[in-house]
């Protein structure tokens, strides 16, 4: 699946409830997503850390979603120019 097709997937399932929630929220949501992920680096199966892995990636998405940004343009950067 390409970034754009997942981040409008995101929007067609979790979009109004996201943006009902908020930025702030959603930001802290992704924050603790992050953090369960770490965990299941650490400690967790292969698959606990696919789960997770992909918890964090909706998140974003969601986070994109409601600053009407691009994840397909946030990536750009690494083609363009990477850090």
């Amino acid at each position: 699946m390409q970034l754009a097709e997942f981040q409008i997937l995101m929007e067609e399932l979790y979009g109004e409830g996201d943006r009902e929630r908020g930025i702030p929220s959603t930001v802290a949501w992704l924050c603790e997503e992050v953090g369960e992920l770490a965990q299941a680096v650490r400690k967790g199966t292969v698959e606990q850390q696919l789960h997770e892995l992909g918890d964090v990636i909706a998140w974003v998405a969601s986070l994109a979603n409601q600053l009407d940004l691009s994840l397909e343009d946030a990536a750009q950067r690494y083609v363009d120019n990477p850090p």
